[in-house]
């Protein structure tokens, strides 16, 4: 084979290449898992009235997201102190794709249960339900300039129970 004809063929090659990775790279980033049906305990429990927005929630969703509540559940450990993840396969909480793909009863279910096959454990038993409703709303500043905010639910997609 000629020069000619070489230089060609890998150049095809390596954009061919190229672009396999950069559409693998941005699948993974656009392409949460999706959701596995919860146990049925789980139906029904959504962020009390103005949760997001309450500003005690806030606070307190700060301190146990910070480990101050319990030094054992420390969210920001993986999650990073502003939503932007420290750990290997951690969720970014700066992308509200990340935070709002989910309803609240899911996001609820994962934190108190973890997700298996990750690093994420459940906090269920740690901290109260109401901890978990708190840090939740805190985790959605991230996504919100740091700001207090209710989700868009319409993208949420939905709750599935066994």
């Amino acid at each position: 084979m000629s020069m000619k004809n070489v230089l060609p063929a890998l150049a095809m090659t390596a954009a061919l290449l190229a672009s396999g990775f950069l559409m693998a790279s941005q699948a993974s980033a656009a392409g949460l898992s999706a959701q596995v049906a919860m146990p049925k305990s789980y139906k029904g429990k959504h962020m009390p009235a103005g949760g997001w927005t309450d500003a005690k929630m806030l606070a307190r969703g700060k301190e146990v997201y910070t480990g101050k509540v319990n030094k054992k559940v420390k969210c920001a450990k993986c999650h990073g102190v502003k939503g932007k993840p420290k750990a290997k396969g951690a969720r970014d909480f700066r992308k509200a794709a990340n935070v709002q793909k989910f309803s609240d009863t899911y996001w609820f279910y994962r934190i108190s249960e973890g997700v298996p096959k990750t690093l994420m454990k459940g906090w269920k038993g740690k901290i109260s339900e109401d901890d978990i409703w708190a840090v939740m709303a805190y985790e959605n500043t991230f996504s919100h300039g740091g700001k207090a905010a209710e989700p868009d639910k319409s993208k949420w997609e939905a709750p599935k129970f066994k």
